[in-house]
């Protein structure tokens, strides 16, 4: 489960060591660690880190099956998270130590930074290989955070980016060994942290309006 821990002004979330897959659980964790973050005073940022083999697996699949009266109400959860990460009033920071697919790898786009390891480890949308298509929300945000080229392949065809390749197509900000990468994006974090507050809040909602809007459409989240 999500834990959260203080460097100094970098909060680190660490999502766990397993798949870290989006049980409902799971995310109400997540929830209450951002708002521990947000209530905090003076300057700061955040680290989204793992460990393991993982940083996540995305949705919950196996959970979903067994509830599936529950779809609709697991998908809005899903997207307000993405959607707060998104527009979060400080800097954050993936620190991609594993495989990072599917809601996963959304859920990295939503943060300001990714640094990714560089020799091992994939970040994949694989939804046009499992058949479950995009959420209108979902293609909202790939689309803003990488370029129109980059999410066309990343959608279409499900690649799988290693780190080299995913710096390359500007999906992470760098690509570095695997014991450098939590203490990269802790760097990155802590030379932000008096970006916090209300100014870089509005910065975000402001940048990304449309995408938040679409996040946030609790009715049909679905299209």
């Amino acid at each position: 489960m999500p834990s959260l821990d203080r460097q100094e002004n970098v909060f680190v979330l660490d999502l766990g060591d397993g798949e870290n897959r989006f049980h409902p659980d799971w995310i109400a964790a997540f929830g209450a660690a951002l708002d521990e973050v947000e209530k905090a005073d003076g300057p700061r940022a955040l680290v989204t880190a793992a460990t393991g083999k993982f940083w996540s697996n995305g949705l919950d699949l196996e959970w979903l099956t067994a509830h599936a009266d529950d779809y609709h109400d697991y998908v809005v959860s899903v997207h307000q998270l993405f959607a707060r990460v998104l527009s979060l009033p400080l800097v954050t920071v993936a620190a991609l130590q594993g495989h990072t697919f599917a809601a996963g790898a959304m859920l990295s786009l939503a943060h300001d930074f990714r640094v990714m390891r560089a020799d091992r480890g994939y970040w994949c949308l694989p939804e046009a290989d499992i058949n479950i298509p995009f959420t209108p929300g979902m293609s909202a945000l790939i689309q803003s955070r990488l370029t129109p080229r980059t999410a066309h392949e990343a959608m279409i065809t499900a690649r799988r980016y290693g780190g080299a390749d995913a710096a390359s197509a500007g999906i992470v900000d760098r690509a570095v060994p695997e014991d450098a990468v939590r203490s990269t994006a802790i760097e990155l974090a802590q030379a932000q942290v008096n970006k916090a507050g209300d100014t870089v809040g509005t910065i975000k909602s402001r940048m990304y309006g449309p995408v938040l809007s679409t996040l946030r459409a609790t009715t049909n989240p679905l299209g």
